[in-house]
């Protein structure tokens, strides 16, 4: 029995796929059926069992997986505590939202590649749903989300906020100069879709009281800026990017009550990973995160 065998069985186990615990180790998925075939030889036992159409942990399996963690992370502290500080190498792939990106994402690429040249970082982006979905399923090391995690095996890091505001062109608002459910009755709500933090701001806002007229879903911001810029609808705007836009006559900021409450961010990664990327990458999210950054949309 290795530490490696030990390894692709735990990945195996606790990842959407054997197709993403082997990329998530760098192997071919026949690479990894072979280690976690020599380690069942070497138990006497199968671990998994291949009848259905997923893998699924058979008893023996699922005694081991509590054990084999243990061992993994026990090997991951040795290991960090030894290691020379010659930084970090391999690949990164992490998931952050739009707004993230259309800010400070260069910042944050910029000061790892400084610090990490031998890193190879694959950024995904999409709404916090998805990304906690796929950094549950093992697809990304961590991710950049709105709000915490509900789910007990995501721990979450917070690391800045971002503020809203309310928008809409000037000529839409027939002089209206306040957000209430009678504008949203008129006009379209341009928003993220379902799954996005904002839609959270927008329920708080609404505090249960349900918007008259239509939603308009588009799950880009440069999108929505330009839907809102065009007299399309009501919607929110990041407060500076909202501020910039008002100043150059674009769109005029609405007073609301109550006020919009602002949206956290947290760092969230699975709480059985412990190498030394995670600890290194979430310090390098806290120096970068900015999210009143300037908007570099197209």
């Amino acid at each position: 029995m290795t530490l490696k065998q030990l390894e692709a069985f735990y990945w195996a186990a606790t990842c959407a796929s054997f197709a993403v615990a082997a990329e998530r180790l760098h192997l071919s998925v026949s690479s990894l059926s072979k280690r976690i075939a020599e380690l069942e030889e070497a138990l006497g036992q199968p671990l998994f069992d291949r009848s259905g159409h997923k893998a699924a942990l058979t008893g023996a399996g699922q005694r081991l997986l509590p054990q084999a963690g243990e061992l993994l992370a026990s090997a991951e502290r040795i290991r960090a505590s030894v290691a020379q500080s010659a930084g970090l190498a391999g690949r990164c792939r992490f998931g952050v939202g739009e707004l993230t990106a259309l800010t400070w994402l260069p910042r944050l690429i910029g000061v790892v590649r400084a610090a990490h040249p031998g890193l190879v970082l694959e950024p995904y982006v999409d709404i916090g749903q998805v990304l906690e979905q796929r950094v549950a399923d093992g697809e990304l090391d961590f991710a950049v989300i709105a709000g915490r995690s509900s789910r007990a095996g995501i721990a979450s890091a917070p690391i800045g906020q971002a503020g809203f505001s309310w928008v809409a062109a000037p000529a839409a608002l027939q002089g209206e100069t306040r957000m209430s459910l009678a504008l949203l009755g008129r006009l379209p709500l341009v928003t993220l879709p379902e799954g996005a933090g904002t839609t959270r701001i927008i329920d708080d806002w609404l505090a249960g009281r349900e918007a008259p007229g239509e939603r308009l879903c588009c799950n880009n911001w440069g999108a929505i800026a330009g839907l809102l810029i065009e007299g399309t609808g009501v919607g929110l705007l990041p407060s500076h990017w909202a501020a910039a836009l008002e100043a150059e006559g674009s769109l005029r900021v609405l007073e609301g009550e109550p006020a919009l409450a602002a949206l956290p961010y947290s760092f969230q990664y699975r709480r059985d990973d412990a190498r030394a990327l995670i600890a290194q990458m979430r310090d390098a999210v806290l120096r970068a995160a900015d999210f009143s950054a300037p908007c570099r949309l197209p």
